[in-house]
């Protein structure tokens, strides 16, 4: 979850999953979005309804095997980026010439096409894909791109793709470009993982992903080492008094200054719109007239960015998770308090009317939030054991409740987390947070929060310093009892950025483009029901469709709802556009 001034989701890793991706609550450098669709699994653990695991290990897992990272959308979670340009659907993208000049000889570069490695670590790692069903293998590659897109005739960098071609290569319709949100996540890690969910579209389309500039394989942001980043994550997020303000303000300072060592020439270059234009070279280098695109939680403003830039070739797309393309970056964090908040409260209200089967204490929604809040507090004070010799901090804790509560299946983990730390026991809470924090269980962490921090910063112009965090804090407090002071304090995770932000609010304005069907989930605690409405408002008359799916958890396609499910698959596949206002239970 995030913790800094975007409310972009990133976990959300997004990559389910995007407030704005991943994107919940996050570590301070996660700067916002979550962007996950559903959020990755605490690795070693079973489908929610599976029981518990065995032993504690190390990454999430359910005691002992119990958490794992069940291959889908990082969390995430989302909002924006680096402007090169004035955002002109037609400029010049401050590179001089026509858009066919600039692109015309990355335009028609080939790509190398090979059976794809394991994820490296910077993606998570694990092993390579296995083949789909019926055989298909999945297939890597690298496409150059210009590293300044303001010098498109400069240095280029390389990103890394992924794909698997469609089943009925005869009545192909061209490839799907998928984008699950973060940002930070890796798309050719998740893709994989998550499939099983998108077979459908395999029909019609080759399914493709990537990793966006500054993820995974394509020029990653590197921070702090392993070892650093287990303290780091560890640290007191939500401080009490003078001495603990400034050690947090000082582990934000450090954070940022091994960004800027260690990666430093690429920060002014990562960002959401030059992703966007990079999204439009892949369009022409995988040979297709039109971008057909589906994005989740962050996915959805990049997906909007580049509706902006170029809407002549917005092909067939999809926002599911959407976020709010108005939002500032302190009104999306607030955003997710609130989001959050409504999640657990459903959490509660559900353990409630199981009655003597709920495992935590209390008669009543508020008696459990209490006994949660108390929780935090003992933890504060001291922490317990958790996984090996890391202990679970409130930190931990809380970033643990917020990575459950981005799906419904998920809860019983977080029943379970709660009522074994409640008993001295914190391996599940801090599986759960590993698990957002894209740690494995060898103690390996992907770059999703390195690049989560990157592109949220140079992306969002609002930079709070100590003072103007600590007096909006009472209106997140006021938002969300749990997560409010978390999330408040995360205003400050950009102030040390060494790179200016870029705008207030992305421009998302795509007249002229095709319809692009929007999805509203009532229930999302990561991107809130709300900033469907204003997506569609902001896309602009004839372009938004907007759709409402009544239901928990963050997105909606891969819900198992049958309603989204048709809607949006006669859209991609058949070119039908549901009826804007459309409300699936």
């Amino acid at each position: 979850m995030p913790t800094s001034p975007t409310g972009r989701d990133a976990a959300g890793p997004d990559s389910g999953g995007d407030g704005r991706d991943t994107d919940g609550p996050g570590p301070p450098e996660a700067h916002g979005r979550h962007g996950d669709t559903p959020p990755p699994r605490p690795d070693g653990a079973a489908p929610a309804d599976d029981g518990p695991g065995a032993s504690p290990g190390g990454r999430p897992h359910r005691r002992g095997d119990a958490v794992r990272r069940a291959g889908t959308l990082l969390a995430a979670a989302t909002a924006t980026m680096l402007l090169v340009t004035a955002g002109c659907s037609g400029g010049d993208g401050g590179g001089g010439g026509s858009e066919e000049e600039r692109d015309r000889d990355l335009g028609s570069q080939n790509l190398d096409w090979k059976p794809c490695p394991a994820p490296s670590e910077a993606e998570g790692g694990g092993t390579a894909p296995s083949p789909l069903p019926g055989g298909t293998k999945w297939e890597c590659s690298f496409m150059e791109v210009p590293r300044d897109w303001a010098k498109p005739e400069g240095e280029t960098i390389e990103l890394a793709l992924i794909r698997a071609k469609a089943r009925d290569q005869a009545d192909r319709i061209g490839s799907l470009i998928f984008n699950f949100g973060g940002p930070g996540g890796s798309g050719v890690s998740t893709l994989p993982a998550a499939a099983q969910d998108f077979e459908r579209l395999r029909a019609r389309y080759d399914l493709v992903s990537f990793d966006p500039r500054g993820v995974g394989r394509s020029q990653p942001v590197e921070c702090l080492d392993d070892p650093e980043l287990d303290k780091y994550y560890a640290q007191d997020a939500t401080p009490d008094d003078s001495a603990e303000e400034k050690t947090y303000s000082d582990n934000l300072n450090r954070y940022d200054s091994a960004c800027e060592e260690n990666s430093g020439a690429d920060l002014p270059h990562v960002g959401t719109t030059n992703a966007a234009r990079d999204m439009d070279l892949m369009r022409q280098v995988l040979g297709d007239d039109k971008l057909h695109y589906f994005g989740i939680s962050y996915g959805t403003e990049l997906g909007g960015v580049y509706a902006h830039l170029f809407p002549e070739n917005v092909g067939r797309a999809v926002f599911d998770a959407v976020v709010d393309p108005t939002s500032t970056a302190v009104e999306g964090s607030l955003g997710q308090a609130r989001g959050f908040q409504l999640a657990f409260t459903n959490f509660a209200e559900d353990c409630v009317a199981r009655g003597d089967a709920c495992q935590l204490p209390g008669s009543t929604p508020e008696e459990i939030q209490q006994f949660v809040i108390d929780l935090q507090n003992r933890l504060e004070k001291k922490p317990i054991p958790g996984i090996g010799d890391r202990e679970l901090t409130q930190t931990q804790a809380t970033n643990g409740i917020a990575q459950a509560l981005y799906s419904k299946e998920y809860w019983p983990l977080l029943e379970q987390g709660l009522d074994e730390a409640d008993g001295g026991d914190g391996a599940l809470l801090l599986a759960l947070s590993d698990a957002m924090n894209g740690r494995n269980r060898e103690g390996q962490y992907s770059n999703l929060q390195a690049a989560n921090a990157a592109i949220n910063c140079v992306d969002f112009k609002e930079r709070y310093s100590m003072e103007q965090t600590k007096a909006r804090l009472p209106e997140f407090r006021e938002a969300s009892p749990i997560f409010g002071e978390y999330l408040g304090w995360g205003l400050m995770g950009c102030n040390h950025w060494p790179v200016p932000g870029q705008w207030e609010t992305p421009d998302v304005s795509a007249p002229g483009a095709a319809p692009i069907v929007v999805i509203g989930n009532t229930g999302d605690p990561a991107t809130p029901y709300e900033g469907a409405r204003a997506m569609v408002q902001a896309l602009g008359k004839g372009v938004g469709v907007e759709l409402t799916y009544e239901g928990e958890g963050h997105g909606a396609y891969n819900s198992g709802n049958k309603c989204v499910a048709n809607a949006v698959d006669q859209y991609l596949l058949n070119g039908k556009v549901p009826a804007s206002g459309t409300v699936c239970r």
